[in-house]
């Protein structure tokens, strides 16, 4: 059922009230990004919202569009994108619409974005792609032209504001990130806890560790480096000798957890695979990234890790990759193995496993500082086997853990916060689209041309198919040529050009003449006119080309 229309407006075909012309991809051997020869756009990614950029350019132009067009884009992963267009040649991703010069192109622009979706759905359902006849017979609501621009100066004003609530929110998400960090890197300084050790008689953690023996390590391998990489946060590559709190200890971490890391049984036996042993690989990590993992995306199976050097490891241990991602960090929820990507960390009782992680965690992506490479960063097990950490006692281990934790929910409801205040905006904005399509979003004036008497109007004026204007034209056996009266006339044009409605008037010839003179003009492969959009008068204008 088709909505009814607000007073003075009424629906119109695409195809009735402008040209579409569709691309032609040139040679790939004459596109270039040197500047030589004729601008060549193939998709959207070529436009930042504002500007063109990554510009392409071709010697062999197939398609010559005109300034003042709407690019759609109609194949690949971009269908429904629109963007304004520039004169250029266009790829056969792109349709470029070029609209009468008779309605608001602003207001054109927006209409087609936002009917975007439902263009696609008219023409394929979930199939995507458009062809020309899709676009064209699309009926468009159209209004009076001067409420057209009321509209679009009104969605100009709301835009504005919407963009600044987005740039603000945008602001918060890395200062929450930061906050996560401080909050960290303030608790393995000791700050976060400084009340709980003045309140509490504790015990030195080099007590407790008289009393614990050392945890027996795997044997093989290349031994822990004697290099000193100093940390932001809790871990460093041997102790740097920096003061810590009281009761505090830099601690080699083998001295307090057995290290040890992981295998992949080979994929050239599945039977070993999709068995009981849940296995650890670098997207669990991702998923559970600062968390605990109950479940992976792989198991094997005891056949699994007989044939090769993956092993059980005990719930509770702590988990870091150390390759391909480096610095995702977790707990296991219950015994599992892990690849060869991670490290892994089984606590003894002088250690909380929750503050090996969070001491982990407070590194930031400065762990990556601990590896080696530029393009594919790993932290070898020399670094590994020599990682130390700031040991608090056991009592206050537990409790900067509680600490980090509550403070942490907090700062996850503000992210929840940030991404719900984004996600209103979004409905806004679109409730402000949907306004400004259907009549709702600015009043109608009854003194306003009614839209039916604009587009019969425009219906009198016949197209001229760009690809016509493209090849050298045959001489008219007419006494004023006009394209050459409308070149005259444009001499004495004020500088930044004139609408059409007032050129057809200047120029004394049919109108349907002049304005197939204009699209000529526009269209040729060295245009004498350009088409420019006025915001001061809100409508598009013609402009003479310098000679």
């Amino acid at each position: 059922m088709v909505n009814a229309l607000p007073p003075g407006w009424a629906r119109a075909k695409l195809g009735d009230i402008g040209i579409l012309y569709a691309g032609q991809s040139p040679s790939a051997e004459t596109v270039n990004e040197e500047g030589r020869g004729t601008p060549y756009v193939t998709g959207p990614e070529q436009w930042d919202g504002r500007a063109f950029y990554k510009s392409k350019w071709t010697t062999d132009p197939r398609r010559i569009v005109p300034e003042g067009c709407i690019f759609i884009t109609v194949k690949g992963g971009g269908v429904g994108k629109t963007f304004p267009g520039v004169a250029a040649a266009i790829g056969r991703d792109i349709q470029a619409y070029l609209p009468s010069l008779e309605l608001d192109f602003q207001f054109m622009l927006r209409t087609i974005a936002y009917r975007a979706s439902e263009i696609i759905e008219h023409a394929r359902g979930d199939i995507p792609g458009l062809s020309k006849h899709h676009i064209e017979d699309y009926a468009a609501a159209i209004p009076p032209v001067a409420e057209q621009r009321r509209i679009v100066a009104r969605l100009d004003d709301m835009s504005a504001l919407i963009d600044i609530s987005r740039s603000e929110l945008r602001k918060i998400v890395p200062l929450v990130d930061q906050y996560r960090l401080n909050l960290l890197r303030s608790a393995f300084r000791g700050e976060l806890t400084a009340d709980f050790r003045e309140k509490h008689a504790l015990a030195p953690i080099t007590d407790l560790l008289a009393r614990i023996e050392a945890p027996k390590q795997t044997q093989g391998g290349r031994g822990a480096t004697n290099e000193i990489i100093a940390g932001k946060g809790g871990i460093s590559v041997n102790s740097p000798g920096t003061a810590l709190a009281a009761g505090w200890a830099w601690v080699p971490l083998l001295r307090v957890a057995r290290q040890e890391t992981g295998h992949t049984p080979s994929r050239s036996h599945p039977e070993w695979w999709n068995g009981e042993v849940p296995w650890v690989g670098i997207p669990d990590a991702n998923r559970h990234h600062g968390g605990v993992i109950n479940d992976t995306l792989q198991t094997i199976n005891a056949a699994g890790l007989a044939n090769s050097a993956a092993r059980m490891l005990p719930a509770g241990t702590v988990v870091l990759s150390r390759t391909a991602s480096v610095g995702y960090v977790a707990i296991m929820g219950r015994d599992m193995a892990t690849s060869q990507d991670f490290a892994t960390w089984s606590c003894t009782e002088a250690l909380d496993p929750r503050y090996l992680m969070y001491a982990l965690l407070s590194e930031g992506s400065d762990i990556r500082e601990f590896g080696r490479g530029t393009t594919h960063t790993t932290i070898y097990f020399p670094e590994i086997r020599a990682f130390t950490i700031k040991l608090a006692p056991l009592e206050e281990q537990r409790e900067i853990v509680r600490r980090i934790e509550d403070a942490l929910a907090r700062i996850d409801r503000l992210a929840v916060d940030v991404d719900r205040a984004s996600k209103l905006i979004d409905r806004a904005e679109q409730r402000i689209f949907a306004q400004a399509f259907s009549g709702q979003l600015v009043e109608q004036d009854a003194a306003d041309e009614p839209a039916d008497e604009l587009l019969s109007r425009i219906g009198k004026m016949p197209p001229v198919p760009l690809v016509r204007a493209l090849k050298p034209a045959k001489a008219k056996t007419v006494k004023t040529d006009p394209k050459q009266a409308v070149l005259a006339d444009s001499a004495e044009w004020p500088e930044k050009g004139l609408p059409f409605e007032v050129i057809a008037k200047r120029v004394v010839l049919p109108y349907g003449a002049v304005r197939d003179a204009l699209f000529e003009l526009l269209g040729s492969a060295s245009p004498r006119l350009v088409q420019v959009f006025d915001r001061d008068e809100g409508r598009m204008l013609l402009r003479r080309v310098a000679p």
